[in-house]
């Protein structure tokens, strides 16, 4: 036995001594070849390539880009001073819904009793919401309504048992104290929230109402919600949707709530406003509205085509010739996501959507002939480019590329307006809608920076029907938990729904496999190896090499920055060499024959950092694990 131990021993080191000396001779060819060429004869025609190309390509793209940006901004910021006056000018003169649209209280009447009440469902979408199905069923029961009058339609899609069970109590409970509530499930999920409100109109009891109020899990109405928005569809049969204001419950949890809640004032005070009032067209919000049955019924019903199934629902509407209003005095409670996995899956979700819905209607609408010229022009103008494409498009391409990159392009010229002044007035008009946050509004353009990089390929996915385009992830909510504690949701597991009935799409979906536990680890390595000398640098460098990214240059830049406080391309020349000459093997230096090659190469090494930079700033941002989103709980 011992002896075949070492017979295995000495087989072993006979392998290693030859792998020894296959490195040693492998190393003495590469010398002999680098020694042999003659580099300078080369690094001339390989600089003039690249300048050629600079001067052709690279410079002549950049600076297409950069008019389109600056075309871009300037269309949004007349759309935002379009809306912004519009809003402006209902508020200073209150011109408001019940003065355009008639509107009277219902009388009771004792001959009549409730029957001059009109009869109303009221939906309400369920998906395991173990955290919010008491308060969203307890509201809706609580409706100032006659309860003969009312039916509650409860749409359980949940796939745990043990919430269905616990709903499904719930509805019994309120059955049990006179209201007309209806428990409904079905045996699949198809066509997801859109498919639940499709399935739950074909009930019999559901033809003798005459209206439908929608609520989402976590929406709580005031009692007194249908008696403010019902009369307008009693008495104006051309409107067919009544929307009402979100209020959140959370807005104060943490910083992302309290950004979220700017962009969404915004939205509602002013982008909402400005369209009911001008156009009597918005975008339904999938909640917190009252609709028309039979305007539902003559838009076509419930579609699953994409998953802003209540955004396509309003366009198809209003291209019949229904309108809308919107009710900002009328305020329903909500729930804002707070953990940055949940928005930033919420945010896929309202981007893609409305680029996949234009790329389905586009013709439709050019060749409607019911609506007015002004109003498709802002539907497609307004609604859809500004708000769905332009926004997202120049946010991250304008201002996180191209502004960069024009520093290393002298020949780049970017007025002072499209830099400063224009931006400035965008901003300035966004953040009118929440006045107490204002101080905010710095870090709020950081973070509606980052999130351009995900709402821009959310929006590219949907016009190209990319692999993501039919993804639905059900928005997580924590109920009253966000008063006691925070709670981290694996929003992966049993959320992510595939429906076999949407759209395939044409492009099919990469699945980039990754470790990220390597990341956080490199990660953690650049933070220790800041603190070894430089003369010890080569001795660690293996550890930033073993992972192909950008990683090594960006702790190189910051290593330097913190030594030095300046930036210079003979230091980024000189790491260069240091990091190759580790990946190579080779003791090479600035007296090698490589110099020439390198020297031709030294005015893209910027480039390379500037985007390394950017990349790590965004990767900061983004990862569920890294700094920025520990700071969002503070």
């Amino acid at each position: 036995m011992e002896a075949a131990d070492g017979t295995a021993n000495l087989i072993i080191g006979d392998q290693l001594s030859l792998f020894t000396s296959s490195l040693v001779h492998i190393r003495r060819l590469w010398r002999e070849l680098v020694t042999s060429i003659q580099w300078e004869n080369v690094s001339e025609p390989v600089l003039y390539g690249l300048n050629l190309l600079r001067s052709f390509f690279v410079l002549p793209l950049l600076q297409f880009v950069l008019a389109l940006c600056l075309t871009m901004t300037v269309m949004i910021l007349l759309e935002k001073l379009f809306v912004g006056a519009v809003s402006l000018t209902v508020r200073i003169f209150k011109i408001k819904p019940e003065k355009r649209y008639k509107w009277e209280p219902i009388k009771k009447d004792e001959e009549l009793g409730s029957s001059v009440y009109p009869m109303v469902l009221v939906q309400i979408p369920m998906y395991n919401e173990k955290e919010v199905y008491k308060l969203s069923i307890g509201a809706a029961c609580g409706l100032d309504w006659p309860s003969d009058r009312v039916i509650i339609q409860v749409l359980d899609d949940s796939t745990d048992l043990v919430v269905k069970d616990l709903v499904e109590m719930e509805c019994q409970q309120w059955k049990s104290k006179g209201l007309n509530i209806k428990y409904e499930v079905r045996n699949n999920r198809k066509g997801y929230k859109a498919g639940a409100l499709k399935e739950g109109m074909k009930h019999d009891y559901v033809q003798d109402c005459e209206y439908i109020a929608m609520f989402d899990a976590d929406f709580q109405p005031e009692p007194d919600f249908l008696m403010r928005t019902v009369p307008f569809l009693m008495h104006n049969p051309d409107i067919a949707l009544v929307q009402s204001r979100w209020r959140f419950v959370n807005a104060d949890e943490c910083l992302m709530t309290r950004l979220q809640e700017m962009s969404l004032d915004y939205h509602f005070k002013v982008e909402q406003e400005a369209g009911s009032t001008m156009f009597s067209f918005f975008g339904f919000n999938g909640t917190a509205g009252v609709w028309r049955i039979t305007a539902i019924a003559d838009a076509g019903g419930w579609k699953d085509r994409t998953t802003v199934e209540d955004m396509d629902l309003a366009v198809r509407a209003s291209l019949r010739g229904w309108k809308f209003v919107y009710v900002g005095d009328v305020h329903v409670k909500s729930e804002l996501p707070s953990t940055f996995k949940a928005f930033r899956f919420q945010q896929h979700r309202w981007s893609c959507g409305p680029a996949n819905l234009l790329k389905k209607m586009f013709f439709e609408i050019v060749h409607n002939k019911k609506v007015s010229f002004w109003k498709k022009v802002h539907m497609m103008y307004d609604f859809f480019f500004i708000g769905k494409i332009a926004s997202h498009t120049v946010t991250f391409i304008y201002y996180c590329a191209v502004i960069p990159l024009s520093v290393f392009f002298p020949e780049m010229v970017i007025p002072y307006w499209g830099i400063v002044y224009v931006p400035t007035i965008i901003t300035l008009c966004k953040s009118v809608g929440t006045p107490s946050s204002f101080h905010l509004v710095f870090v709020w353009i950081l973070f509606e920076n980052v999130m351009s990089l995900h709402r821009l390929k959310a929006a590219l996915t949907g016009l190209f029907d990319a692999g993501r385009v039919n993804e639905w992830v059900v928005t997580e909510k924590l109920g009253d938990a966000h008063k006691t504690k925070t709670v981290i949701v694996d929003i992966t597991e049993a959320s992510k729904l595939v429906d076999s009935q949407h759209t395939k799409p044409c492009i099919p979906k990469l699945k980039k496999k990754k470790s990220g536990l390597l990341d956080r680890y490199l990660k953690y390595c650049f933070l220790i190896a800041s603190c070894i000398p430089v003369e010890q640098l080569e001795l660690c460098i293996h550890v930033f090499a073993s992972h192909v990214s950008y990683g090594l240059y960006i702790f190189g830049f910051f290593y330097y920055v913190l030594l030095t406080g300046s930036i210079t391309q003979n230091w980024l020349l000189e790491f260069f060499y240091r990091s190759v000459d580790t990946m190579m093997l080779l003791p090479l230096r600035k007296d090698t024959a490589f110099t020439s090659l390198f020297k031709a190469l030294h005015f893209l090494l910027p480039v390379l950092v500037t985007l390394a930079l950017k990349l790590l700033i965004l990767d900061l941002f983004l990862c569920p694990f890294t700094i920025f989103n520990i700071i969002l709980f503070l």
